[in-house]
């Protein structure tokens, strides 16, 4: 009976993403990886960005999906508030370089507001309890471009500048995925939207 309740528990740690990732009180893990920023490469730190304040990480399924890009989208045209609040965002997906440069800059999604780091290898994403599925490999994007790779679930990490997660946000759509997010920054800030 053990037995079968432990297979329980874990099947349903496999199939929810959430449910494993880091949540509050956590220590985010060291974020050191290439990134894009309006469509130019550079290299990204979780550690030095916190030294400015509270870092939104957001890891999302590749550049270019359908949800994927209302999200960046819904990020870029909220960043002023999110930078009234004090922090900064990055997204994190399993895209190489060249994809996230195009990405980074197209001014229909990350519109050069934000940086966009890689995790091709999906290292990013294990450390912060996220898996991988590549099952979704080969699938396509919105422009019909063919993707070399699998896939992590949407699902956002509120940093606090002191390095320890605030909350974490998963299982909602693309735009209320950013919304929660702001919501739980401007708590942090104690600057409520206006």
């Amino acid at each position: 009976m053990k037995r079968f309740l432990l297979g329980c528990l874990l099947s349903v740690m496999a199939v929810s993403p959430v449910f494993a990732a880091l949540q509050a009180g956590d220590t985010a893990p060291a974020i050191d990886t290439q990134a894009s920023f309006g469509g130019k490469p550079l290299s990204y730190s979780l550690q030095e960005s916190l030294k400015k304040g509270p870092v939104v990480v957001y890891f999302y399924p590749t550049a270019y999906g359908k949800g994927c890009s209302v999200q960046a989208h819904t990020f870029a045209i909220n960043h002023d508030k999110f930078t009234a609040a004090g922090a900064t965002i990055v997204g994190v997906s399993l895209d190489d370089i060249d994809r996230l440069n195009q990405f980074s800059a197209d001014p229909e999604y990350c519109a050069s507001k934000f940086p966009v780091a890689s995790d091709v290898d999906g290292k990013l994403a294990t450390a912060f309890g996220l898996n991988v599925d590549e099952s979704t490999k080969g699938r396509k994007d919105i422009r019909g471009v063919q993707v070399d790779h699998g896939s992590i679930a949407r699902t956002t990490f509120i940093v606090a500048k002191d390095g320890k997660i605030v909350a974490t946000v998963g299982d909602l759509k693309p735009a209320e995925n950013v919304e929660k997010a702001l919501e739980h920054i401007q708590q942090l800030s104690g600057k409520a939207a206006q």
